[in-house]
């Protein structure tokens, strides 16, 4: 079975990380909270429950929690290391599950998805949002996911000591797919279940969350693939130039008068599709040329 890790990064969870701790114990060799930066009870609920705890005294965000929790697992030479939240909304008894595939050899990253079941009642807000930011992802990735934002996920050894990213928050999910995958590793999904019905469901807003995990992805994306970033809207931007090119000229032929406005759209769209594509020819190339000198 090898030397076995659960991790799970919480802030402010002392009415669920007891319960969430003694659960994920029987499945395990040890149990890691990383505390970051609770001000609640988190910390003294979660040693009570048998976990062994490292305190952050200032919140890092889950994207240190999770460096945390690697570095540890790392240092401590275990074999593969579990991920999940600290708030209960994953079920601890899937997790010889989503270790079966690292187990067996097969993955090095195991992903819980919540949507390859169909039992989940998933809001259809939140679907929505996921959709936006796992297509996002794959496209920034070399492999395709259907739940890319899952924090329920298991590394193998190999996994660990290849990220390296310094992710700052939820995008820590992101980049663990868009970093692993450039990098051979293989990834595998699992279906999981999901419990939205938890005591603190709300401590941050989904949508600025949302955003916030969507800049950081476009952020990496101009600089592993600035091609495909601003080829998309110089493609986009030449498509609508044409458009109002075509009206443009239609309008000429039909009334010998040439549009002003519709024109000068036309030239200003096309104008921005030409230099968002050499842009990202441009960028791609410094990228390839940096990357092959790092």
């Amino acid at each position: 079975m090898g030397k076995s890790l659960a991790a799970i990064p919480c802030y402010n969870e002392a009415v669920t990380i007891g319960s969430v701790v003694l659960q994920t114990r029987k499945y395990v060799d040890e149990v890691l909270v990383i505390d970051d930066g609770s001000t609640d009870d988190t910390r003294a609920i979660a040693i009570e429950a048998g976990a062994k705890v490292i305190t952050h005294a200032a919140n890092r965000g889950k994207g240190g929690a999770v460096r945390t929790a690697l570095k540890y697992a790392q240092d401590g030479a275990f074999d593969f290391i579990v991920l999940l939240d600290g708030d209960g909304q994953h079920d601890p008894r899937e997790i010889p599950a989503l270790v079966e595939p690292v187990q067996e050899g097969t993955a090095d990253l195991v992903i819980g998805s919540r949507f390859l079941s169909s039992k989940n009642r998933i809001p259809k807000y939140r679907q929505l949002g996921q959709m936006v930011l796992t297509t996002m992802t794959n496209f920034n990735a070399r492999h395709t996911t259907t739940d890319s934002q899952s924090g329920f996920r298991v590394l193998s050894r190999s996994a660990i000591e290849r990220f390296t990213m310094e992710s700052k928050d939820y995008n820590v999910e992101s980049d663990m797919i868009t970093s692993l995958s450039a990098q051979g590793i293989s990834i595998t999904e699992v279906p999981i279940s999901v419990t939205y019905d938890v005591p603190n469901k709300h401590k941050k807003n989904p949508i600025t969350h949302g955003f916030g995990v969507l800049r950081s992805i476009m952020g990496t994306m101009e600089y592993s693939n600035p091609f495909l970033t601003f080829g998309v809207i110089g493609i986009a931007a030449l498509v609508v130039g044409i458009a109002f090119g075509v009206t443009a000229l239609s309008a000429y032929v039909a009334t010998a008068t040439l549009p002003f406005w519709t024109s000068l759209l036309g030239g200003t769209f096309t104008l921005l599709g030409v230099l968002f594509l050499m842009a990202g020819i441009t960028l791609r190339y410094v990228a390839m040329t940096v990357r092959r000198m790092a």
